[in-house]
């Protein structure tokens, strides 16, 4: 029987709606991961220790060298370089270069309309055609009344919690979904937690 502390070991502090990805057979054996917003690698170390081709950016280079800890300890067949301090919308990684892409609290931290354009066709550029899209970011959805603009039409807003972050719903990333070639794999679901933030999942197959 797998423990407690089994599940822990392998799959380390996963974001669990992407486990739920994993578990529903949307992420093979074989498929290059590419974690745009590595941060420390927490979204990685599974699939790191189950031998899948992982890459990954983060433009915070004390995180890059915790991920590259990581993999180095995990492993060691894997290169440092395929973490990289680089920005989304600057990276040198090659177009169409995984087949899953993750963006897991990433893109929220956009400081406008413009940055937040540039992450996310940053992000979409490293995907293969017919890959996963998977992102975990803010929203206002369900917490509307709750959040204040920086300024009027701004979605950069502060949130109950205390903290600033860009602030999608549903009609933009509908939007940009079509923009993008990307088809809805799930509905767009969204936790409210107790009206202090909202996240979105939001998963997309790469159609063009």
């Amino acid at each position: 029987m797998i423990g407690p502390a089994d599940l822990r070991s392998a799959l380390g502090a996963m974001d669990i709606y992407l486990l739920d990805q994993l578990l529903r057979g949307r992420i093979d054996e074989g498929h290059r991961i590419m974690d745009a917003g590595c941060g420390g690698g927490r979204n990685v170390a599974y699939f790191l220790q189950a031998g899948f081709d992982v890459t990954g950016l983060d433009a915070d280079p004390q995180a890059v060298a915790a991920v590259r800890a990581l993999a180095a300890r995990v492993a060691p067949r894997v290169a440092a370089d395929c973490f990289r301090a680089e920005t989304l919308a600057s990276s040198s990684f090659p177009d169409g270069c995984a087949e899953v892409v993750v963006s897991s609290a990433v893109l929220h931290f956009a400081r406008d309309d413009q940055d937040f354009d540039a992450m996310l066709a940053g992000s979409w550029r490293l995907l293969a055609p017919g890959g996963l899209f998977f992102a975990r970011l803010a929203s206002s959805i369900g917490i509307e009344q709750h959040v204040r603009p920086e300024r009027a039409g701004s979605r950069r807003c502060r949130l109950p919690d205390g903290s600033d972050r860009y602030l999608v719903d549903e009609p933009l990333l509908m939007t940009r979904a079509r923009e993008l070639g990307g088809r809805l794999l799930d509905p767009l679901k969204t936790t409210v937690v107790q009206n202090q933030r909202a996240m979105t999942t939001w998963v997309m197959e790469r159609e063009r």
